[in-house]
């Protein structure tokens, strides 16, 4: 039963981050609105490389739903894996992003 806890509580873990960069990707999508042309095309180069990475989160999330309580640690792994890999993706978009604020229009 314990492997079952610790599997939904990192499954809340998980969703709550995703639901945390889905909310990073709509504010992004609102700066771009509101960007000059060459500007709004950087934020929309970025924003769909974090709209691919959020795809590979859902899907991993998923998986490790639908595992058993027995496999959940090695699909854990893998997932692991994947998040560290978003969340330097996420912080990456984000710096670059902070730079481009300059050239949003008021």
């Amino acid at each position: 039963m314990e492997n079952q806890e610790q599997k939904e509580n990192y499954q809340q873990k998980i969703q709550e981050q995703l639901d945390e960069w889905r909310a990073d990707i709509d504010r992004l999508k609102e700066k771009a609105k509101n960007a000059t042309a060459e500007t709004k095309l950087k934020y929309q180069e970025n924003i769909d490389r974090l709209e691919t990475k959020m795809d590979e989160g859902k899907a991993r999330l998923k998986e490790l739903k639908e595992s058993g309580s027995e496999a959940w640690e090695a699909v854990k792994e893998g997932a692991d894996s994947i998040w560290d890999t978003m969340k330097a993706t996420f912080a990456e978009v984000k710096e670059k992003l902070r730079d481009k604020d300059d050239d949003i229009k008021e």
